[in-house]
């Protein structure tokens, strides 16, 4: 009987105050869809982090024939197979803890698997330019990509190593754009949430005032404060509830539209969320809204119907 009348009196909470209802929904969509893209932004660099950074190598430029401005190049000339091979062996001995892998990249297998594939016509700056203009190089793997600092202490000034260069440089700018805009989106997340917590509970201590009379009936009958509450809580938490699933729907249409169906067409070479992403989050967002609800009407309602 008890659970009938409080279900009655969240239905009759809802049809009476569906612009209330309304407004909470709302803020409670925005709120959550930033905190969801603020998420899903958060999710897309760990996983290029974890595609990239897998890939990533450190890359030992080998002297090239002719003039450089590195001291280790002042023979103006490439070093020999035996040369090569002896660097080999240093960084075998000396780095065998950090690098998992060797692979020599000779001037031609350069000029045809890299420089042609960007300059189709070999020619750059005006120039035409050939196998014999290229750099050999000695690409690293390395077992722990952040220990890029070893390898280039030890492998910095010696003879035949013009440079020592890590390929994360490449994508560390693009992370830092990344995290800055996942920052940006969260503060505005966090300032949203609280404006839905003081509306949840505003509307629901309105509710609970155009209720008066029937809150002072229900006290006089002996109604314990929870079946008074419960009601105007169950209010908001439907409305939260609904927002959030807005918020989740809205997630997933933006990854379908701009991320499935364009991006991840156009640029293919970087990996992408995907609609598993969404629902993971999904209870997540579902759950911290409901909660929150509850907690902003617990409170509100707490001051205003205390005996």
């Amino acid at each position: 009987m008890r659970l009938r009348f409080i279900l009655s009196s969240t239905w009759d909470n809802l049809r009476r105050n569906g612009s209330m209802i309304l407004s909470v929904m709302l803020v409670t969509f925005i709120s959550f869809l930033f905190i969801g893209a603020s998420g899903l932004m958060q999710a897309q660099i760990s996983k290029a982090k974890g595609d990239w950074y897998d890939q990533v190598e450190v890359v030992v430029w080998l002297c090239p024939d002719g003039a450089s401005q590195a001291a280790s190049c002042a023979t103006g000339k490439a070093p020999t197979n035996a040369e090569i091979v002896k660097l080999e062996n240093t960084i075998n001995t000396e780095l065998r803890d950090s690098v998992a892998k060797i692979t020599y990249q000779s001037r031609e297998d350069f000029f045809k698997n890299t420089f042609l594939k960007q300059y189709p016509n070999g020619t750059y700056e005006g120039r035409t330019m050939t196998a014999a203009d290229m750099q050999a190089s000695l690409r690293l793997k390395l077992k722990d990509p952040t220990k890029y600092q070893v390898v280039s202490e030890v492998l910095s000034g010696r003879d035949g190593v013009e440079e020592v260069s890590d390929q994360r440089q490449i994508f560390d700018p693009v992370f830092k754009i990344l995290n800055r805009a996942t920052a940006v989106t969260l503060v505005l997340a966090v300032v949203m949430v609280i404006v839905a917590i003081l509306l949840t509970g505003t509307t629901i201590r309105m509710s609970a005032a155009s209720r008066r009379n029937e809150t002072e009936i229900m006290r006089l009958v002996g109604a314990s404060n929870w079946t008074i509450r419960l009601p105007f809580i169950l209010e908001g938490v439907v409305a939260s509830l609904l927002g959030s699933l807005l918020a989740v729907g809205a997630l997933s249409a933006i990854v379908k539209l701009f991320i499935t169906d364009w991006l991840a067409r156009t640029v293919q070479w970087m990996p992408y969320v995907d609609q598993s992403t969404v629902l993971l989050m999904a209870p997540a967002l579902i759950l911290g809204a409901m909660l929150l609800s509850a907690l902003a009407s617990s409170i509100s309602l707490r001051r205003y119907l205390r005996t």
